[in-house]
């Protein structure tokens, strides 16, 4: 009787531990807040579940409860969060190297972090002339082609609500700035399969970018260079490369 009584304590510590992840990535697809009762709407758990659980991670630093009552998520997880974009990105430094060997031009790895695209690896190219971006760089993604491939991967209404926080603002004269145009641009993303910063980010250079697909988070790689060398004509070479290394990085983070 007590092998039973223990196995159904590590059960319940067990489904105690799934919902309050669930919670937690329900605030997060929220954009990190929500109130009780709507917790209860998107979960599904009974209202007392909810409090147990949110009062732990309160306590505990991963959730935070605001003046309004809205629970919102916590700065410990900043912490966890940093490690793992650290991790990752040395994880993906292997199958960046490889890319850059095939295609010859520096190869990056970022992630949506909130409203903003947070470079968390990069392997530069051999040359001399080369593209570099420093790793845990922040910017806004509608001007980039790994942040137009991530905000591809979410609803029109979801990336507009993103770009209507951080607004369009121009880097160059090529850089899009009208919000309907943006959406356009995403469904042909979404369409071809893959992302193209002509000259948005900075003039004389181009960057391509693929989604990493059914992973726990979005992510996306990209190749940048001067235009000279990636000219439009070999996009479509470029781009089936780039896909398979996409495959081998999305397979392995899923499992």
């Amino acid at each position: 009787m007590a092998g039973d009584d223990t196995g159904a304590r590590a059960a319940s510590g067990v489904r105690s531990l799934e919902r309050a992840f669930e919670l937690l990535e329900h605030l997060a697809d929220a954009g990190g807040r929500l109130a009780l009762t709507e917790l209860a709407e998107t979960s599904g758990l009974p209202m007392p579940t909810i409090y147990r659980l949110m009062r732990t991670l309160v306590n505990r630093g991963y959730v935070r409860q605001e003046p309004s009552k809205r629970y919102a998520l916590g700065p410990r997880l900043i912490h966890l969060g940093e490690t793992a974009e650290r991790l990752l990105g040395s994880w993906a430094q292997s199958s960046l190297a490889q890319l850059v060997d095939e295609v010859g031009e520096t190869a990056n790895m970022a992630v949506l972090e909130g409203d903003e695209v947070v470079y968390v690896a990069q392997v530069p190219s051999k040359h001399s002339m080369r593209m570099f971006t420093e790793v845990g760089r922040r910017v806004n993604p509608h001007c980039t082609g790994v942040g137009k491939a991530l905000l591809a991967q979410l609803s029109d209404v979801v990336a507009g609500e993103i770009i209507g926080r951080t607004g369009l603002p121009a880097h160059t004269p090529h850089t899009i700035t009208d919000p309907a145009a943006l959406l356009k641009e995403l469904a042909t993303i979404r369409r071809r399969g893959y992302a193209l910063d002509d000259e948005e980010q900075e003039i004389g250079v181009r960057c391509v970018a693929v989604p990493l697909t059914g992973t726990p988070t979005l992510a996306a790689i990209s190749i940048s260079g001067p235009q000279g060398r990636l000219p439009l004509n070999v996009i479509d070479d470029v781009v089936p490369i780039m896909r398979r290394t996409a495959g081998r990085l999305s397979e392995s983070l899923s499992a």
